[in-house]
Protein backbone atom coordinates (compact mmCIF):
# COMPACT_ATOMS: atom_id res chain seq x y z
CA UNK A 1 0.00 0.00 0.00
CA UNK A 2 1.32 3.40 -0.78
CA UNK A 3 0.61 6.16 1.70
CA UNK A 4 1.22 9.86 1.17
CA UNK A 5 0.55 12.85 2.94
CA UNK A 6 -0.49 16.90 2.04
CA UNK A 7 -0.45 19.81 3.54
CA UNK A 8 -2.61 22.93 2.62
CA UNK A 9 -2.61 26.10 3.77
CA UNK A 10 -5.32 29.49 3.15
CA UNK A 11 -5.79 32.36 4.22
CA UNK A 12 -8.54 35.29 3.11
CA UNK A 13 -9.88 38.85 4.01
CA UNK A 14 -12.79 39.53 6.27
CA UNK A 15 -15.03 42.12 4.93
CA UNK A 16 -18.45 43.33 6.46
CA UNK A 17 -21.51 42.61 4.81
CA UNK A 18 -20.49 39.25 3.40
CA UNK A 19 -21.14 35.46 3.83
CA UNK A 20 -19.03 33.68 5.66
CA UNK A 21 -18.84 30.46 4.58
CA UNK A 22 -17.13 27.84 6.91
CA UNK A 23 -16.14 24.25 6.07
CA UNK A 24 -19.57 24.13 3.89
CA UNK A 25 -21.63 25.78 5.77
CA UNK A 26 -22.70 29.47 6.58
CA UNK A 27 -22.00 31.09 9.57
CA UNK A 28 -23.94 34.23 11.25
CA UNK A 29 -21.26 36.73 11.73
CA UNK A 30 -21.12 40.05 10.78
CA UNK A 31 -18.01 39.78 8.33
CA UNK A 32 -17.65 37.31 6.07
CA UNK A 33 -14.35 35.90 3.90
CA UNK A 34 -13.48 37.61 0.24
CA UNK A 35 -12.51 36.03 -2.54
CA UNK A 36 -13.25 34.81 -6.20
CA UNK A 37 -15.20 31.71 -4.87
CA UNK A 38 -17.75 32.08 -1.53
CA UNK A 39 -14.03 32.26 -0.25
CA UNK A 40 -14.44 29.48 2.01
CA UNK A 41 -10.54 28.78 3.86
CA UNK A 42 -11.44 25.59 5.20
CA UNK A 43 -12.20 23.77 2.30
CA UNK A 44 -9.39 25.36 0.27
CA UNK A 45 -6.85 23.92 2.62
CA UNK A 46 -8.42 20.70 2.35
CA UNK A 47 -8.27 21.16 -1.42
CA UNK A 48 -4.52 21.80 -1.33
CA UNK A 49 -3.85 19.22 1.24
CA UNK A 50 -5.54 16.52 -1.01
CA UNK A 51 -3.72 17.77 -4.13
CA UNK A 52 -0.85 17.77 -2.93
CA UNK A 53 -0.99 14.31 -1.12
CA UNK A 54 -1.57 12.95 -5.05
CA UNK A 55 1.15 15.66 -6.38
CA UNK A 56 -1.66 17.16 -8.33
CA UNK A 57 -0.48 20.94 -8.07
CA UNK A 58 -2.44 23.53 -5.91
CA UNK A 59 -6.08 24.37 -6.01
CA UNK A 60 -5.21 27.78 -7.70
CA UNK A 61 -4.23 25.12 -10.88
CA UNK A 62 -7.11 23.81 -11.29
CA UNK A 63 -9.69 26.27 -10.29
CA UNK A 64 -7.77 29.73 -11.42
CA UNK A 65 -9.22 33.01 -9.70
CA UNK A 66 -8.81 34.30 -13.34
CA UNK A 67 -11.62 31.84 -14.59
CA UNK A 68 -14.94 33.53 -14.74
CA UNK A 69 -16.79 30.40 -14.17
CA UNK A 70 -15.57 29.88 -10.69
CA UNK A 71 -16.59 33.55 -9.60
CA UNK A 72 -18.63 32.75 -6.45
CA UNK A 73 -18.92 29.10 -6.77
CA UNK A 74 -19.52 27.28 -3.68
CA UNK A 75 -16.31 26.18 -2.33
CA UNK A 76 -18.09 22.22 -1.95
CA UNK A 77 -17.88 21.83 -5.49
CA UNK A 78 -14.35 22.40 -6.09
CA UNK A 79 -13.89 19.59 -2.76
CA UNK A 80 -16.16 17.35 -4.94
CA UNK A 81 -13.89 17.90 -8.04
CA UNK A 82 -10.67 16.82 -6.35
CA UNK A 83 -12.05 14.60 -4.44
CA UNK A 84 -13.02 12.71 -7.90
CA UNK A 85 -9.41 13.61 -9.64
CA UNK A 86 -7.93 11.64 -6.60
CA UNK A 87 -10.30 8.94 -7.10
CA UNK A 88 -8.99 8.49 -10.74
CA UNK A 89 -5.56 7.94 -9.53
CA UNK A 90 -7.38 5.28 -7.36
CA UNK A 91 -6.21 7.50 -3.99
CA UNK A 92 -8.71 7.10 -1.07
CA UNK A 93 -8.90 9.62 1.69
CA UNK A 94 -7.53 8.54 5.05
CA UNK A 95 -8.25 11.05 6.85
CA UNK A 96 -8.26 15.17 7.46
CA UNK A 97 -7.22 16.96 10.34
CA UNK A 98 -7.59 20.74 10.46
CA UNK A 99 -6.84 24.13 12.23
CA UNK A 100 -8.92 27.26 12.01
CA UNK A 101 -6.91 30.47 12.89
CA UNK A 102 -9.61 33.32 13.70
CA UNK A 103 -10.49 35.87 15.90
CA UNK A 104 -14.45 35.06 16.14
CA UNK A 105 -16.75 33.57 15.68
CA UNK A 106 -16.31 30.63 18.09
CA UNK A 107 -16.86 27.99 16.10
CA UNK A 108 -17.19 24.86 18.75
CA UNK A 109 -20.80 25.00 17.88
CA UNK A 110 -20.29 24.67 13.75
CA UNK A 111 -17.83 21.85 14.57
CA UNK A 112 -20.69 18.85 14.03
CA UNK A 113 -22.22 20.05 11.19
CA UNK A 114 -19.20 21.33 9.36
CA UNK A 115 -17.61 17.32 9.58
CA UNK A 116 -20.94 16.37 8.35
CA UNK A 117 -21.40 18.86 5.44
CA UNK A 118 -17.45 17.79 4.48
CA UNK A 119 -17.74 13.83 4.89
CA UNK A 120 -21.03 13.75 2.83
CA UNK A 121 -18.70 15.68 0.04
CA UNK A 122 -16.30 13.65 0.23
CA UNK A 123 -17.70 10.63 0.66
CA UNK A 124 -15.73 9.63 3.97
CA UNK A 125 -16.45 9.00 7.65
CA UNK A 126 -17.53 12.23 10.03
CA UNK A 127 -14.42 10.53 12.50
CA UNK A 128 -12.10 10.77 9.70
CA UNK A 129 -12.41 14.64 9.61
CA UNK A 130 -10.90 16.62 12.82
CA UNK A 131 -11.90 20.79 12.76
CA UNK A 132 -9.99 22.62 15.62
CA UNK A 133 -9.81 26.11 16.15
CA UNK A 134 -7.28 28.60 18.10
CA UNK A 135 -6.56 32.27 18.33
CA UNK A 136 -3.53 34.68 17.45
CA UNK A 137 -4.38 36.11 21.49
CA UNK A 138 -4.93 39.42 19.13
CA UNK A 139 -1.64 39.60 17.07
CA UNK A 140 -1.63 39.82 13.48
CA UNK A 141 -4.50 40.37 11.23
CA UNK A 142 -5.77 37.44 12.31
CA UNK A 143 -5.65 38.99 16.01
CA UNK A 144 -7.26 42.06 14.41
CA UNK A 145 -10.74 40.35 12.29
CA UNK A 146 -8.99 41.42 9.26
CA UNK A 147 -8.64 37.13 8.23
CA UNK A 148 -8.85 34.36 8.33
CA UNK A 149 -6.37 31.45 8.16
CA UNK A 150 -6.86 27.61 7.49
CA UNK A 151 -4.28 24.90 7.83
CA UNK A 152 -5.05 20.89 6.94
CA UNK A 153 -3.08 17.86 6.91
CA UNK A 154 -4.10 14.85 4.52
CA UNK A 155 -3.65 11.18 4.48
CA UNK A 156 -4.51 9.17 1.03
CA UNK A 157 -3.74 5.83 0.17
CA UNK A 158 -3.41 3.59 -2.85
CA UNK A 159 -2.79 -0.16 -3.41
CA UNK A 160 0.34 -0.16 -5.14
Amino acid sequence: MKIRVGFGFDVHQLKEGIPFWLGGIKIPHTHGSYGHSDADVLIHAICDALLGAANLRDIGFHFSDKDPKYKGIDSKILLKNVVAMLKEKNYEIGNIDTTLCLQEPKIGAYVSEMQKTLAEVMNISEEDISIKATTTEKMGYVGRKEGVTAYAVALISRES
